[in-house]
């Protein structure tokens, strides 16, 4: 087919989130609120790490690459929402909703990377105690978390820049706050069972297999805590391993939701509500479960604003 007679189309129209001018600007305060808090959260994790020698260790190291990969993840929805919310044309650009499309799911294939890692680091931590410093060292931490930033960032391209190529002739109206796989190839004027199939594959392999991977190590980690012989121990090992395993719970609950189960028979509407789950609210409350159940960094966390205070009042 002949994509310069039939490629007509050279913008994607957002709907975002239904309702009157009041609602738009409700959501619109919502939306920066909860971003500004997540940029705030997750940057002063990134400070307590860096300035805190304490913090200088592979766990907290994993930490604070972490909150800047949510940093990143939720920047890739959330200005162009509040964009779309002022917007009267809500509108998109043809090459703006094929970056937005490649950084949203790159960031969340590193995503799901990075939480096999922190299960990984734990798993050595708890179940093999006496080796974890010498196999969790700085070089293996730097290795494993370009690793993470290199596969997310390099599987996507290909198979992205081959539905970009498909022919668009017809409706321009994706119903969705961001430019996803479903909505584009239902636009998509010509079926692609291969590239879908592709996608679809690699999604699913690192969906599934990091999802494996942390289940299992968490099964260990259940098996050696039941055998530290005082309740003081076993709690610290369920506290030190609890923050981690509701921010998976969290992620992994609703991408599974999105991505694994049939959506036919999920409303629009709530396909809208569990994508910001794990794109917008999973960012946000990340900072406050891994602060509030972790001593050393809350402990960092004031001498960080301890700090600001002291600059400021100089």
């Amino acid at each position: 087919m002949n994509r310069s007679a039939t490629h007509v189309v050279t913008e994607f129209v957002l709907l975002g989130f239904p309702g009157s001018w009041k609602i738009q600007i409700f959501l619109f305060v919502l939306f920066l609120v909860v971003y500004v808090l997540t940029l705030l959260g997750n940057g002063a994790i990134i400070c307590a790490v860096r300035c805190d020698s304490r913090l200088h260790t592979p766990m907290y190291f994993l930490l604070g690459n972490f909150a800047f990969l949510e940093i990143w993840y939720v920047s890739s929805t959330v200005p162009n929402i509040l964009a779309n919310i002022l917007s009267k044309t809500k509108a998109i650009s043809f090459s703006g909703c094929f970056l937005q499309f490649y950084f949203f799911f790159s960031l969340g294939t590193t995503e799901c990377l990075f939480l096999a890692v922190m299960a990984y680091d734990r798993y050595l931590a708890i179940c093999r105690p006496l080796h974890y410093p010498a196999i969790m060292t700085r070089r293996l931490c730097g290795i494993l978390v370009s690793s993470c930033w290199l596969t997310g960032f390099l599987g996507y391209p290909i198979p992205i820049f081959s539905i970009s190529q498909l022919p668009f002739c017809g409706s321009n109206i994706i119903d969705h706050f961001l430019c996803d796989m479903d909505p584009l190839m239902a636009l998509s004027c010509a079926p692609a069972p291969i590239t879908e199939f592709i996608f679809y594959a690699q999604s699913s392999l690192v969906l599934f297999s990091t999802a494996a991977y942390i289940l299992r190590s968490y099964v260990l980690l259940l098996r050696a805590v039941l055998r530290v012989p005082s309740a003081a121990g076993r709690l610290k090992a369920f506290s030190t391993c609890g923050s981690h395993l509701v921010v998976v719970s969290l992620f992994y609950g609703t991408v599974m939701v999105m991505y694994v189960s049939p959506t036919y028979g999920i409303s629009t509407l709530m396909q809208k509500i569990l994508t910001l789950v794990y794109s917008v609210v999973t960012p946000l409350f990340n900072p406050l479960i891994y602060s509030l159940r972790n001593k050393d960094m809350k402990c960092a966390l004031k001498n960080v604003l301890l700090g600001m205070k002291i600059v400021k009042a100089t």
